[in-house]
């Protein structure tokens, strides 16, 4: 069965339908990874997103049951070159195809890939819809045209109740805006009793569960969407050590006075060398943003520039002056991607060790 993919611009491709028949319309965005397909299918960064994958071979290996960052994945719609529809892998429990079919996601296959990043990256992420092949392209412009554009992706994927994950170590309070599993498997694997909480709990709420340290996670769209998020951040961060990933990191900058922007077409991939002033080396990063913190917004604040991209110099990490407080841009937990940065869990754990240890002195 054939499908089209309408980009905003006007811009048709037609290729192979699979996964879901649904029209979905979403930002179309690309990623890098030349493996990982099933992490970023199921990373909650995506909803909203209909993602391309620059390589060309997808499903090769299958899906299994180990590798997903949720359980309910958000992501719009997938793009690809050529998926396998008989996956070789001695993991794999079914088809990439399959996968998309069960949880109502619409793919294309067959399509010039190359030629539709080329475009993405020439004039920026924009807005596309999978439809059927037969479809009137005025009609589909039109439904292009008045569909607002999604500002709750963040209350769609933040859990809606907090639940507990015990652990006999530090009590960590993580506020899901799209948490990735990854992030709660690094933090379980160092015996941290983690206590996750929706994106809207109260700064009030978060102090009252005592917490030795806070972790802000990642999660999709513009920060700035996110106001009661930000508030919170504010009122915490004077009072526990805190970590903040990915769009985490860009809410901790927001709430300590920076600004962000939308990039041209986002950082999404699993190779993105990132600078680190303090050590001098240079690290490979797995990330998935739209947006970044400005670096001259910085300026004017109690933040403090730690790391950049080496692509294109824009922000990767912060840390605040006077509270044990920073944050990063990619995922130090990967998934997928290299594990490089995966020693920025034990500084968070470090960092609360150290202020337990102050506030007994000061006792």
């Amino acid at each position: 069965m054939k499908r089209q993919l309408i980009l905003e611009d006007g811009t048709v491709f037609t290729g192979q339908a699979f996964g879901s028949l649904e029209e979905s319309i979403g930002e179309v965005v690309f990623n890098t990874g030349m493996t990982g397909y099933q992490e970023t299918l199921s990373d909650p960064s995506y909803c909203g997103q209909i993602v391309t994958m620059t390589y060309p071979l997808i499903g090769n290996y299958g899906i299994n049951r180990d590798d997903f960052e949720t359980i309910n994945p958000s992501i719009f719609g997938f793009v690809v070159k050529e998926f396998c529809e008989t996956p070789s892998n001695f993991r794999s429990d079914e088809s990439l195809n399959e996968y998309l079919k069960a949880n109502d996601i619409p793919g294309i296959a067959g399509i010039d890939t190359r030629k539709l990043t080329k475009i993405l990256r020439q004039h920026g992420t924009m807005k596309g819809i999978l439809t059927k092949a037969d479809v009137d392209e005025q009609e589909a412009a039109h439904k292009l045209e008045n569909t607002e554009k999604i500002t709750n992706q963040v209350e769609r994927v933040s859990t809606v109740k907090p639940y507990v994950a015990p652990g006999r170590g530090y009590r960590i309070a993580l506020v899901d805006f799209g948490m990735k599993h990854g992030i709660l498997r690094e933090l379980t694997k160092r015996n941290c009793h983690v206590t996750v909480v929706p994106y809207n709990y109260s700064a009030e709420n978060i102090l009252r569960l005592k917490p030795d340290g806070i972790m802000l996670t990642n999660g999709p769209g513009n920060p700035k969407d996110v106001p009661e998020a930000i508030n919170m951040i504010k009122e915490v961060v004077p009072h526990i050590p805190t970590f903040g990933i990915c769009l985490g990191h860009q809410l901790f900058a927001l709430a300590c006075g920076a600004d962000t922007a939308k990039l041209k077409f986002g950082h999404r991939g699993s190779n993105h060398p990132v600078y680190d002033y303090e050590t001098k080396r240079t690290y490979l990063t797995s990330q998935n943003h739209g947006y970044a913190v400005t670096e001259d917004s910085i300026e004017q604040t109690n933040l403090e520039l730690t790391q950049i991209a080496l692509n294109d110099k824009t922000v990767e990490g912060v840390k605040h002056t006077e509270y044990p407080a920073f944050s990063v841009q990619y995922h130090p937990e990967s998934s997928p991607g290299p594990d490089d940065t995966n020693q920025l869990f034990d500084r968070f754990l470090n960092n609360i060790k150290a202020f337990k240890l102050s506030q007994k002195e000061e006792a």
